[in-house]
């Protein structure tokens, strides 16, 4: 008796690859990309009934992103947080003579 191949998600495979190139060459968009298209293969591969694989792929592609993302966020964050201090700095010691 031989048992069908199990077909691997496109989704998934596409999730991972824009995860990865979200960290070299598209920042925000490959990271927006690989967080649709991880959950999308995720709900593929759950109805699927056996007959999908790349729950890993899919999960990685979507690690990949929302790290991406929050590390955008923290990076954003941390630049306005200096600039701010250092208008703040120049405004007091402006006013200080």
């Amino acid at each position: 008796m031989s048992v069908p191949a199990r077909q691997t998600c496109t989704a998934a495979t596409v999730s991972l690859v824009f995860g990865i190139l979200s960290w070299f060459l598209l920042p925000i968009i490959g990271a927006i990309v690989a967080i649709i298209a991880g959950h999308t293969a995720r709900g593929e591969i759950r109805r699927s009934n056996g007959t999908l694989e790349g729950d890993g792929m899919a999960t990685a592609g979507l690690v990949l992103g929302w790290v991406h993302l929050a590390f955008i966020a923290f990076v954003i964050l941390m630049f306005i947080v200096f600039f701010g201090g250092l208008a703040i700095l120049l405004a007091f010691f402006g006013h200080v003579r």
